[in-house]
């Protein structure tokens, strides 16, 4: 047979995903915080976006914002962009939530009364806030107060070697051949640092940390500076071994213990790390006289709408590659409206069927909360699980039990004693925290005796289960538990 070039037509199907689709996509996968930002870069690349005041009922589609519904680029720009959001999600009406016309919170400044005027703006209190101290910026004050010379530069670079927590984690002879200075000046330099307030600042290791701090609460006697020194005994529990090393009777011990107890194991924390960052709500979840109403949180966001206007102004005499340019602004900056209106529709529709399968947990508390999942989700409402996915990704719910991350409410289900899956992992957890800290001194729970008891109380449920969900909430075992009891007294 011989071989040789041909050509043939074949016709096949593949699954493509249009620029368009693909940052759908991305947009629904976003937090408040994150879309914040990627809308701020919206506005600056497309000049026909513009953000709405807070009074402002203006949208898109506004026929007084100016021409522009009947551009042929626009209307196709459009309806590709509906397609493709539509796709996954069913139609918009499917989306569209009747909450009775409900009032819901005032989640910006710019929603509350009392300011007024085109021109008026919020007050930001986080101005009038000054720096908070850090430990370096304490540190570095002190230095100056106690050294001077090359001892105040020495001082200087000790500190800068302090961790946040208080902690000198370096050594000695690298930063005296560093400095070209002796070591025994570097020493001394440290005993004055180990002088600084907090006290306990500077120390080496966590026995030196708590013997500077004994020796500020002049309370460094031999008994102190032995215990000090066999602190791995007292993690222990060891007291008899304790009692004999340091030649106290158990008065003395018990003393010594809750001495030892009130010191800073890292006192350079009280100064805090990097600024906490405060997690926003993307959704707000209340009960009214007409059921449950879910809000998206628009306090973050600003408020897009297409200038039509400019867009007439200037395409009006501009060249045609000019023009092409624009069509294509407007036709991005459409598809985005579309495509924020669409994301809202689709995270408070995902919401709203999390509400409806765990409406014990909002009525009730976590105890009865319902094992659930993605797949459930997604059949009740119509859509692809990794839609369900992608909506319930880094967003949090505030109710009136709290701030919760949406992906908390999807578990595994424990089985009771009739085989049925009714109850929720995280209400199991609830169960096992409650019992360890309710246990007596005298009598802690070991996992198969709290097995044990969740099966009386109809939880069908392993001691490894336990252990695991135990370990999860950051319990120790039984003898760890015992050994803690014991030393708080």
């Amino acid at each position: 047979m011989a071989l040789g070039p041909r050509l043939d037509l074949r016709q096949s199907q593949s699954l493509v995903m249009t620029p368009q689709l693909q940052q759908a996509i991305k947009l629904l996968a976003l937090s408040n915080l994150e879309l914040e930002a990627y809308l701020a870069e919206a506005l600056e690349g497309n000049p026909l976006l513009d953000t709405a005041s807070a009074d402002s009922d203006g949208a898109a589609g506004d026929p007084e914002s100016g021409p522009g519904e009947d551009a042929p680029p626009t209307e196709a720009a459009a309806l590709d962009a509906d397609q493709a959001l539509a796709s996954d999600s069913g139609t918009s009406d499917d989306l569209d939530v009747d909450f009775a016309e409900e009032r819901f919170h005032h989640d910006s400044a710019s929603d509350s009364v009392g300011l007024s005027g085109a021109d008026s703006e919020a007050i930001d209190f986080d101005s009038f806030a000054g720096e908070d101290a850090t430990l370096h910026g304490h540190l570095l004050a002190q230095v100056g107060e106690r050294f001077g010379g090359i001892e105040a530069m020495i001082a200087e670079q000790i500190v800068a070697l302090i961790d946040e927590a208080g902690y000198l984690r370096a050594d000695l002879g690298e930063l005296a051949q560093r400095l070209g200075v002796p070591l025994a000046l570097v020493e001394a330099v440290l005993a004055g640092v180990q002088g600084f307030d907090p006290s306990g600042v500077g120390g080496r290791d966590l026995a030196e940390c708590i013997a500077i701090q004994a020796r500020e609460a002049d309370r460094y006697d031999p008994a102190m500076a032995t215990m000090i020194a066999h602190l791995d005994l007292v993690a222990k529990g060891a007291f008899p071994q304790l009692k004999r090393i340091c030649g106290v009777d158990d008065e003395d011990l018990a003393d010594m213990i809750r001495e030892l107890r009130s010191y800073d194991p890292k006192p350079g924390l009280r100064f805090g790390g990097d600024a906490a960052q405060a997690v926003v709500p993307d959704l707000y979840i209340r009960q009214t006289a007409k059921g449950w109403a879910v809000e998206v949180n628009s306090g973050t966001l600003p408020r897009l709408l297409v200038n039509r206007r400019y867009y007439s102004e200037l395409a009006d005499g501009a060249a045609a590659k000019s023009k092409a340019w624009l069509s294509e602004q407007l036709a991005g900056a459409n598809w985005l409206v579309r495509a924020l209106d669409q994301r809202q529709r689709t995270i408070v529709k995902v919401a709203s069927e999390i509400v409806k399968q765990q409406e014990g947990f909002f009525l009730h508390g976590v105890a009865h909360m319902r094992p659930l999942t993605l797949r459930q989700v997604a059949e009740e409402i119509g859509m692809h699980e990794s839609t369900v996915s992608r909506v319930t990704s880094n967003k949090y719910l505030s109710c009136a039990r709290g701030l919760f991350e949406l992906k908390y409410f999807f578990s595994s289900g424990i089985s009771d004693t009739q085989g049925d899956g009714a109850v929720s992992a995280e209400a199991v957890k609830s169960r096992i925290k409650a019992m360890i800290e309710a246990e007596d001194a005298r009598a802690i729970l070991s996992d198969e005796t709290i097995a044990q008891k969740l099966s009386a109380e109809g939880h069908d449920i392993a001691r490894r289960t336990v252990v695991k969900y135990r370990e999860a909430m950051g319990y120790g075992s039984s003898v760890q538990r015992r050994r803690q009891k014991a030393l708080a007294g």
